[in-house]
């Protein structure tokens, strides 16, 4: 028989139970106005449930049930008055076929000065196909808009989306602070301009992991100002490679530092591991970079240092780069270049890179002898290296 304490115990508990049930909000976007046909616009009851879920003080979720949601340009925008707000997307967002209703925005989908926001699952299909055509035609057509954002935020959670034939980039992380990014999949075509698959600038704390990306540019480029990275198990290709930079775009410009980049699997990209730089004055650096556990299969450039960037050589600034590139450890890359130089450290005249280190680096060229190039570039090996060393 239950005593009175024990008796009072479980009603306690019974009461913090429902409690914590009442305290979650849940929010479907149906309840809200959207339609799941893909041709009603349904950015007003997302801005709807968002504002709900943003001013209440208990945790929230929003629920995007199957079917296809029409967004035009969409800013959740915070400060919340709770920091644990997710997005569960079992649908898809797409965007209106033509491509200038959110061409000229700079985002599609953006997130800004928020705190505990996640995504789970769910797919973005940007339309970027025709405006890919404008710009490959040579005509006038708008920049492009980045298919999500997040900006001034921090404690932000990707989990299982995948992101389809985006305007420009796919993913954005600016001025953030602890972001994770896991099980992402970005889809474009090998030939689609400024497709950067995730861009990481001005911010810290940033991990990515279990992600494939094939897209048009960069797989995932490290911009000025990105520190404390973290990126692993990573598929790439087609696209540009791994990238840090471009850097010194201008003159005073944050650095990127402390970077590591391990299992990662590139396959017939543009490039493996990068680095590139504008030829001009900068006060830029990039610093405790490790690269490690690679493989290469058919990649134009493996592993190279660009201090001379200037994509189809046209205005090229043609002066020194000022940009400082030091302790980079590129350890356990094996695999196959597309050309026969493997491995290119073209860095600055005026500030040598420094620090660099080959460690177990295997890299051949069809039925040839691979070669490494160098220019100004200053380190170290260790173990087995193919090509021979430049340093």
């Amino acid at each position: 028989m239950a005593t009175l304490p024990h008796l009072f115990l479980l009603l306690i508990l019974f009461l913090s139970f429902n409690s914590s049930l009442a305290a979650l909000l849940n929010l479907n976007v149906l309840t809200f106005g959207a339609k799941p046909d893909g041709t009603t616009d349904s950015t007003n009851a997302f801005l709807s449930a968002w504002t709900r879920a943003c001013a209440s003080t208990n945790l929230a979720t929003i629920y995007v049930p199957k079917g296809r949601f029409l967004l035009r340009s969409v800013n959740f925008r915070g400060k919340c008055n709770n920091n644990a707000i997710s997005f569960r997307i079992d649908g898809t967002l797409v965007a209106p076929v033509d491509y200038r209703i959110i061409g000229k925005a700079d985002n599609w989908i953006s997130f800004q000065y928020v705190d505990g926001v996640s995504i789970y699952g769910g797919k973005l299909d940007a339309k970027g196909t025709g405006l890919w055509a404008c710009k490959n035609s040579g005509k006038a057509c708008p920049s492009g808009a980045t298919t999500l954002s997040f900006s001034n935020s921090k404690n932000v959670v990707v989990d299982r989306l995948t992101s389809l034939n985006s305007q420009m980039f796919h993913i954005v992380i600016n001025g953030c602070h602890n972001v994770k990014m896991q099980g992402v999949t970005v889809i474009a075509s090998g030939n689609s301009p400024n497709t950067d698959g995730i861009h990481v600038q001005l911010s810290s704390g940033v991990t990515i992991l279990n992600s494939n990306i094939q897209t048009g540019d960069d797989c995932i480029s490290i911009g000025p100002g990105a520190t404390n990275l973290w990126i692993e198990k990573i598929t790439c290709g087609p696209g540009h490679g791994i990238s840090i930079g471009s850097l010194g775009k201008d003159q005073n410009e944050a650095g990127v530092q402390n970077v590591t980049v391990k299992t990662a699997k590139f396959m017939g990209t543009q490039n493996g591991v990068r680095i590139k730089s504008w030829a001009r004055p900068s006060s830029g650096f990039a610093r405790n970079i490790v690269f490690q556990h690679i493989v290469m299969k058919n990649v134009e450039n493996p592993i190279v240092i660009d201090q001379n960037y200037c994509p189809g050589n046209k205005n090229c600034p043609d002066q020194v780069s000022g940009v400082k590139v030091s302790n980079v450890r590129y350890q356990d890359i094996h695999g196959t270049s597309a050309t026969q130089v493997a491995v290119k450290f073209d860095c600055s005249a005026k500030h040598p890179c420094s620090g660099i280190r080959l460690e177990e680096v295997k890299l051949t060229y069809k039925n040839e002898v691979a070669e490494a190039s160098c220019k100004h570039a200053a380190g170290t090996i260790s173990g087995a290296v193919e090509p021979t060393s430049c340093l």
